[in-house]
């Protein structure tokens, strides 16, 4: 018996039983094969980006290049976040995040911004877990009716042989085999996924790290500087009015 044959004499929940798991099969297949694609490009690109931006020579040309490089826009929000900090910008208004200092402040917003990107890197995970978990038991529901109907079909003849009964039943395990073709790759794509993942993240925690260790000390330098421009222009005025 061919596919189309037993669908056209399944029931309903049986052919709705069926209509789920492919439904369940495409949509893992599309989830693995894009983010497979997706995290090994983010994976690339972040790597280039992260060489690119502390190779640029200044501040203003590593926040230019870094877009370009950064094709999965992974650690561009990570530098945005603390640019105001790096740049020593006065606060518009009083508040605890301006009364924390710098090293609360960077470490607050940094941990926004690897949490944005987590939840974009994460995305899909919990669909392939979900399709790995369910479809089992999905295609198991399709067997136990189909194994119910078969046995309520026979249930009113007078002589029941096993060739009466291993049909239907072995069609009706069919569906057992389908559920977990559809949950294997599901499960074995969110494992292997979750292995590229977790070192996408590894490379945005150390980009994350570094940025903050150079921020505060940017942020620590810049007092000193204005300090030494305010000194270096009271000698000039002095000498300038002893000049006179």
């Amino acid at each position: 018996m061919t596919i189309w044959q037993w669908l056209s004499q399944a029931d309903g929940v049986a052919r709705a039983t069926a209509l789920v798991l492919l439904l369940m099969s495409v949509a893992s297949w599309v989830l693995i094969l894009y983010k497979a694609w997706w995290l090994g490009r983010a994976h690339g690109a972040t790597l280039r980006a992260t060489d690119a931006f502390w190779q640029a020579s200044s501040w203003e040309q590593a926040r230019l290049e870094l877009p370009k490089m950064d094709r999965a826009a992974l650690l561009t929000p990570v530098a945005d976040a603390i640019a105001h900090i790096v740049a020593a910008e006065p606060a518009a208004h009083h508040s605890l995040a301006v009364a924390s200092g710098a090293q609360v402040q960077t470490t607050r917003v940094l941990r926004e911004a690897l949490h944005g990107a987590s939840h974009r890197l994460q995305w899909g995970q919990t669909v392939l877990a979900s399709i790995g978990a369910t479809a089992p038991f999905v295609g198991l529901l399709g067997t136990v009716w189909g194994i119910h109907q078969a046995l309520a079909a026979l249930a009113g003849a007078d002589h029941v042989s096993l060739e009466q009964l291993a049909g239907p039943v072995g069609e009706a395990l069919v569906m057992t085999a389908a559920g977990l073709a559809v949950a294997l790759p599901a499960v074995l794509a969110y494992n292997l996924l979750g292995r590229k993942l977790a070192q996408v993240e590894e490379l945005l925690e150390g980009f994350a790290h570094d940025m903050q260790t150079w921020a505060l000390q940017q942020a620590a330098q810049a007092p000193q500087a204005y300090a030494g421009m305010q000194a270096h222009n009271a000698v000039d005025a002095i000498a300038l009015v002893g000049s006179r």
